[in-house]
């Protein structure tokens, strides 16, 4: 059993994978803002704080915003370190918007999510006494965020935010994984890597657009397109799922999702 992220990484997709992202329509979102070119926290903590905070920002309770987060402070509070959650809790209660302090205190706060997605991973990962993001770091993240914001202004409003597939999406091979946004047709992934998309981001949107029809939530029966939205680069990607042939659906069903 695996969750999408890791059965992805067990497939071996045919040469040029299912979908290249050149067959997205993309579209850049010019701001005239540069990026400062260093930062001294991992990307995949950045890529979680600008996540959450766009929700948080956006009118999503704090609690729901970083729920990860909180899921794995209680994990943690079980397997690692005592007082997770009396930690994580100090520093939720100091996220009150955009400001330094509340970036800084976002950034130690997703740190506890390694606990709830890679338990084991969490044993070495750096905590978040020992994540502290510098000016150049936190003045990426508010421009990451204030991106996201007006990204949504254009491409919103969001009809589901954070969706998974139960009741039937799910398999015996892959029986955890969880998506981003929902909006009225298209099933949105973020993304805040300095690279393009790879096939592994493309198949992992094909997943989750194919479980979320097998689930058969309502939320799902209008999706009609897939996307990527990457801050970062402030590009949007956006496919049409009537343009891809059915024979890669049934393949990604019956070979690597495995429905029987």
């Amino acid at each position: 059993m695996s969750s999408v992220t890791a059965r992805i990484k067990e497939i071996k997709q045919p040469r040029g994978g299912y979908l290249k992202i050149s067959e997205f329509n993309t579209k850049v979102l010019d701001d005239d803002r540069v990026l400062n070119e260093n930062e001294n926290i991992h990307a995949s903590v950045i890529g979680m704080v600008v996540d959450y905070m766009t929700r948080f920002v956006m009118g999503a309770d704090l609690t729901e915003a970083f729920k990860i987060s909180i899921m794995g402070a209680t994990l943690a509070e079980r397997l690692g370190p005592k007082n997770s959650l009396k930690e994580i809790n100090t520093y939720l209660k100091e996220i009150k918007g955009l400001d330094d302090e509340s970036i800084i205190n976002a950034c130690k706060a997703v740190t506890f999510d390694v606990w709830y997605r890679n338990p084991i991973a969490a044993m070495m990962a750096k905590n978040a006494k020992d994540t502290n993001p510098d000016a150049k770091t936190i003045e990426n993240i508010k421009i990451l965020i204030e991106r996201s914001l007006k990204f949504w202004e254009n491409y919103g409003p969001i009809k589901v935010d954070g969706f998974t597939f139960e009741n039937d999406g799910y398999t015996d091979t892959v029986n955890t994984g969880d998506g981003d946004f929902l909006t009225d047709d298209t099933l949105w992934d973020f993304k805040v890597s300095k690279a393009e998309p790879k096939t592994d981001h493309t198949l992992q949107l094909l997943m989750y657009y194919i479980m979320g029809i097998h689930s058969g939530k309502e939320e799902f029966k209008n999706i009609k397109k897939i996307g990527i939205y990457n801050p970062r680069l402030n590009k949007v990607y956006q496919y049409e799922m009537s343009n891809l042939p059915s024979d890669i659906i049934k393949d990604i069903e019956e070979n690597v999702i495995c429905y029987r």
